[in-house]
């Protein structure tokens, strides 16, 4: 599988979310997840401290075991946990690192991410921090995630060696507020952009389709009525069917056309989408093999406009 770089990393274009891990799926699940991904070619797995009550890291790093080599690690800390676990000070960053180290069964993350921002520390103090973590060896690259360009611009300018080389925000075809802002942004000043929701909670998966039941057991389908009716809108279906269409046209589907759009802008590293089972990580490991031309680009973004 084609690999991009975060910083100093080497990522699969195709990643695992690990949200599931600890939730939706039990541990010998994740361990099934874990090595269809190592055996498609994807060695690109982001998890969080938060995710699955903590047990997303501790399922993930066992599953690993002795193939942690194989895999480049990011997680994330600063979303809260309990009122003890949250936020960006410094001494709680050296607290959460160590946390998930532990959980993670390793001595290194590749990639450590602010999970958002904290109003309540400077993120000078939080890049302190995380400049000693990288001094000691604990953690190669550091990210963020939820992050504005006005707070990325704030984050650059902090004078410490060890900068932010990803972000991580909200980006799919049905969520493109991010073209005329961080994603440019991220192009230009070459900070690897990673697109979470990428197929927008499964709508962009071919699984949902207009006037059809929501599939059972479907993570939509678990959704209270309005967050549901804002994913799941007259709207976004409009855009779902045009672009089903427009990808049977072409011999894909859609989920092939989701993952390569995006995967289409030069600042995306690694689209990282969840998965529940084996035959959903082999379905993603070989969506990303359309290589579009500027022609089919511009087709797609017709369907979905860029607002």
């Amino acid at each position: 599988m084609e690999t991009r770089k975060i910083g100093s990393l080497a990522v699969s274009v195709v990643g695992i979310g690990c949200n599931n891990f600890g939730g939706r799926i039990d541990e010998t699940r994740t361990v099934e997840v874990v090595n269809a991904a190592l055996e498609s070619g994807i060695n690109f797995f982001d998890t969080a401290d938060v995710y699955g009550g903590t047990k997303s890291e501790e399922f993930l790093g066992r599953a690993l075991g002795n193939r942690r080599d194989e895999a480049v690690i990011a997680t994330k800390f600063g979303s809260k946990i309990d009122d003890d676990h949250m936020g960006a000070k410094p001494s709680y960053v050296f607290h959460a690192c160590e946390d998930s180290l532990r959980r993670l069964g390793t001595d290194h993350i590749d990639l450590y991410q602010l999970h958002r921002p904290d109003p309540e520390t400077p993120i000078a103090d939080t890049l302190g921090a995380l400049n000693e973590l990288v001094e000691q060896g604990k953690v190669l690259e550091i990210g963020c995630s939820n992050f504005s360009v006005a707070q990325l611009e704030e984050a650059a300018s902090v004078n410490v060696a060890a900068k932010f080389v990803s972000v991580q925000n909200d980006y799919s075809l049905l969520h493109r507020d991010e073209s005329r802002t961080v994603l440019p942004y991220s192009e230009r000043h070459g900070l690897a952009y990673l697109p979470f929701f990428p197929l927008a909670n499964g709508l962009l998966t071919g699984k949902y389709r207009r006037g059809a039941d929501l599939p059972e057991g479907a993570r939509i389908t678990g959704m209270n009525d309005e967050r549901r009716q804002r994913v799941v809108n007259d709207n976004n279906m409009e855009i779902v069917e045009g672009l089903i269409a427009y990808a049977e046209s072409r011999g894909h589907s859609l989920l092939e056309l989701s993952f390569a759009r995006l995967l289409a802008e030069p600042a995306i590293a690694s689209v990282i989408a969840g998965a529940t089972s084996a035959d959903q990580v082999r379905a993603n490991s070989t969506a990303a093999g359309w290589q579009m031309s500027s022609e089919e680009i511009a087709a797609i973004d017709q369907i979905a406009p860029i607002p």
